[in-house]
């Protein structure tokens, strides 16, 4: 359904502009950081998609996520919520981590309103992005998706999955080049890194499914799915992003990833830069987003 091609194209855009034009995104480079939560809202309005920030302090400076929804009918059956943190750690662009993960949410959005008025969906997706996600302050109350994960709990906002974005632009394709926590390397995994991962949790293993069971129509993109017991506590590298903060809260939510570090070698360095990402890779996601989020008649 994508123009593949064109949306290769754009991917190359964001990324060149959140880590070229803006360059580091760190919670030590304020102006930087504001810079590109100004592009994401911007972008939004250039796609006619109403967006709006939610601002929070942290130490002596305000920072924000931020907010757009796409609904396609009144009361729909089924909201989503697709979310991806915009800073990148200390001493790299964070081409991969996070800048691919943004770039995709926002082609996602772009595809997903050109359907506005020309399908009929029982959906409506939020898109938020996270102001902040990586150390010193991940863990800490001051992450941009506990933040949103508190406030949507005390609100009672209507989530019936949380989809998180994390690290989607690198893939492998030499035996053995892609890696696992323990005990997972013995259970007969891809060898390759060509694939997508979906993680979820217990709670969320039926959301889990039907996402898999959707990104399998897409050939292109190989999916392969994990469901963690115990809020992913046995395994603590699945909680590494934005989406436990929903799993603490009692959302179901997963993280859509690229598997990290255990298939690419640049993670947190200043050598995670955009030109070492696959955009056909990247395209094939939201590919098999739209197809996920279309499946909603």
């Amino acid at each position: 359904m994508v123009g593949i091609q064109n949306t290769v194209e754009q991917l190359r855009v964001h990324l060149r502009t959140l880590t070229q034009t803006i360059g580091e995104r760190s919670v030590y480079l304020p102006e930087n950081h504001k810079r590109a939560a100004e592009y994401i809202e911007s972008f939004y309005g250039d796609i006619g998609v109403q967006a709006h920030t939610e601002p929070y302090r942290y130490q002596t400076f305000t920072v924000a996520n931020v907010v757009a929804e796409i609904s396609f009918c009144t009361n729909p059956s089924n909201c989503y919520l697709l979310g991806a943190h915009y800073d990148s750690v200390f001493g790299t662009v964070g081409a991969d981590d996070n800048a691919s993960a943004i770039a995709v949410q926002l082609e996602t959005a772009r595809h997903l309103a050109a359907l506005k008025g020309r399908e009929e969906l029982d959906l409506t997706v939020k898109f938020v992005s996270f102001a902040l996600e990586e150390p010193p302050v991940f863990g800490t109350r001051y992450m941009g998706s506990r933040v949103y994960a508190r406030k949507a709990r005390k609100e009672k906002e209507k989530i019936d999955g949380m989809i998180c974005l994390e690290m989607v632009g690198y893939s492998c394709h030499e035996p053995g080049c892609q890696g696992y926590p323990f005990p997972l390397m013995f259970s007969g995994y891809p060898k390759k890194g060509n694939f997508i991962g979906i993680v979820g949790n217990i709670s969320s293993k039926k959301f889990t499914r039907s996402l898999s069971r959707e990104f399998q129509r897409n050939r292109e993109l190989p999916v392969v799915n994990l469901t963690v017991p115990l809020g992913g506590w046995l395994l603590p590298s699945v909680r590494l992003s934005d989406h436990s903060s929903f799993w603490d809260q009692g959302f179901k939510a997963v993280m859509i990833t690229d598997t990290a570090f255990f298939r690419n070698p640049h993670y947190h360095l200043p050598s995670d830069t955009m030109e070492k990402l696959d955009y056909t890779f990247m395209a094939e996601l939201v590919e098999s987003l739209l197809i996920f989020f279309r499946s909603h008649r």
